[in-house]
């Protein structure tokens, strides 16, 4: 095989994508942090399916027509950050493909893989040895010393992959915590799982190109049934809330998902619909809680394409816009008392949150949108523009609240004409920080400067639990301990929360701190938050503490200090 052409790329890029969806929780099993942050698999995973999705419905003819697609939606669908380099090495790989190509051989697939990776080390401001970016690098290496004489196609990917491989393994050595924690980098992983899917169609195993089409079956299906669900709800808007989102479950368990999911969300609201198939469940319903919903169904898996529509809000929009918009157009007078009715925004903030709780907050601040997200459900550079573009305002503030969401945020700035900015919060609050200290700003530069001096000032941490056994700067963690994390480091763990959290407090301790911060999840019950806020006021009597409910999923606590 010297050649490929269009259909036989189409295919190659369909057995990728069922190889990765196939091996997704391998990958999400090698994150090294035992916190619940096992999400690489599913992010690259929702990336190519993403990809995939908007590159068949393109109907392309030639090859250059159905790669930029397949890079587009990549880019629309990146999760996570593992799946923002994804897009970013799919981009890197398409730009430099001929626009009037009909096949490609071995010299084009050379000169795509070296781009494909300059492209991705490009997009990371710090990049990180041991990483996907590695092992793209090393594989791209490999593909610069194919002999010039030799043009078979499987033994190029034949010999690239298995550098690919021997990069992988070298990973632990790049990367202390891979060795301790005795794994290889998970996004690398998935990478060779998408090599793997191509090879075996091209050595002419077609097993996958119907493995894992699940995503998009499933959509179709879904997307015919909620129109009529849509048809059949109340004249009367009982239930406020038209809630949907997609779980990714373990392999062959959205079944038993699809069955318990209905008989809870059957009493929360109407219009339901849950279809699930493999590893894919569909949930649409109308609800007046949809975090009640939410937080049952990651009790199924990881979440994604969460969409949360104020039915009440867009009934009213349109009661009046109808008719006052066409008589608006009569006279400029009219005009103008119709565009008072749009609000606009000098400067707009968008931030993720998880949590009722911490909803609330954001709200209650003036956001002008939040998005559902967080650990374990990233959203998408889509969802992320989605809002962006629903806004109507003159400045954009992204507050990303968590380091596994800033890479897709920052896409958003190149997808949108819009005046966008991000800025890089790391938790729910330091976003609320970077709101309290930007808001009343006008310029833009003066909001991100005041937002970015206050986050400097102040320190954060989180309360969760191991999700697996692993050691962490020589010392084994347990799968169930408690654990009190600081950025990238576990700076408490044992077996009570209270006592993991005040040890947590005590390390994060500055005389120069004057506030501390608790906000307690859904999993922690307001008697053992006040009971903590006890201990904390008698020993830190020179600071305030504050106790609020967050709401968010996986934490017991999260903690500011500032």
């Amino acid at each position: 095989m010297n050649e490929i052409d269009l259909i036989q790329l189409k295919n190659s890029i369909i057995s990728a994508s069922n190889s990765l969806a196939i091996n997704k929780t391998i990958v999400n099993n090698l994150n090294v942090f035992p916190v619940p942050d096992g999400d690489t698999g599913t992010n690259m995973n929702m990336t190519i399916k993403s990809a995939l999705d908007i590159a068949n419905k393109s109907n392309a003819e030639s090859i250059k027509e159905y790669l930029n697609n397949f890079s587009k939606g990549s880019l629309l669908g990146a999760r996570g950050n593992s799946g923002v380099i994804l897009s970013q090495l799919i981009r890197g790989f398409v730009e430099v493909v001929p626009d009037n190509i009909e096949v490609l051989n071995v010299q084009d697939l050379v000169k795509s893989i070296v781009k494909s990776s300059e492209v991705a080390y490009n997009a990371v401001m710090k990049p990180t040895e041991g990483t996907i970016l590695t092992v793209a690098k090393d594989m791209a290496k490999a593909a610069k010393k194919f002999p010039k004489n030799k043009s078979n196609i499987i033994e190029f990917l034949d010999f690239v992959y298995e550098e690919g491989v021997k990069s992988l393994d070298r990973t632990p050595e790049l990367l202390p915590i891979l060795k301790e924690s005795g794994v290889v980098d998970a996004g690398g992983k998935g990478l060779l799982c998408l090599y793997e899917g191509i090879i075996k169609y091209l050595k002419g195993d077609e097993s996958l190109l119907n493995e894992g089409n699940v995503a998009t079956t499933l959509s179709d299906k879904f997307e015919e049934n909620v129109e009529e669900a849509h048809e059949h709800s109340h004249t009367e808007i009982k239930f406020g809330y038209c809630t949907e989102f997609i779980i990714q479950t373990e392999e062959n368990s959205a079944q038993k998902a699809e069955v318990d999911l209905k008989e809870f969300l059957n009493k929360l609201g109407d219009s339901l619909l849950v279809i699930g198939s493999d590893d894919i469940v569909k949930v649409h319903f109308h609800t007046n809680n949809p975090g009640k919903a939410l937080e049952e169904a990651l009790n199924y898996g990881s979440l994604s394409d969460i969409k949360i529509d104020n039915m009440r809000l867009q009934h009213n929009e349109l009661m009046f816009s109808e008719e006052e918009y066409k008589s608006s157009q009569e006279n400029e007078s009219n005009k103008e008392d119709f565009n008072k009715k749009v609000e606009f925004y000098q400067n707009a903030f968008i931030s993720v949150s998880a949590g009722d709780g911490f909803d609330e907050i954001f709200e209650s601040l003036g956001v002008a949108k939040v998005i559902s997200g967080g650990q374990t459900m990233n959203p998408s550079t889509e969802d992320i523009l989605k809002a962006v573009e629903d806004i109507n305002g003159e400045n954009i503030f992204i507050l990303p609240n968590n380091s596994n969401i800033i890479l897709a945020a920052e896409q958003v700035k190149l997808l949108s004409s819009k005046n966008v900015y991000v800025i890089p919060t790391k938790s729910m609050p330091e976003g609320i920080s970077a709101i309290f200290s930007g808001i009343n700003e006008e310029n833009p530069e003066d909001v991100i400067e005041n937002s970015k001096e206050a986050i400097s000032n102040m320190k954060t941490g989180e309360v969760t639990f191991a999700v697996r056994e692993t050691k962490f700067n020589g010392e084994d963690i347990d799968e169930g301990d408690i654990i009190g994390i600081s950025g990238k480091d576990i700076i408490s763990k044992g077996e009570n929360t209270i006592d993991v959290t005040l040890d947590l407090i005590e390390e994060l301790y500055s005389e120069d701190f004057g506030l501390l911060s608790i906000y307690y999840g859904e999993d922690t019950t307001e008697a053992d938050g006040e009971k903590l806020r006890s201990l904390l006021e008698e020993k830190y009597e020179d600071m305030d503490v504050e106790l609020t409910y967050g709401g968010q999923p996986l934490y017991y606590y999260i903690i500011s200090m500032e």
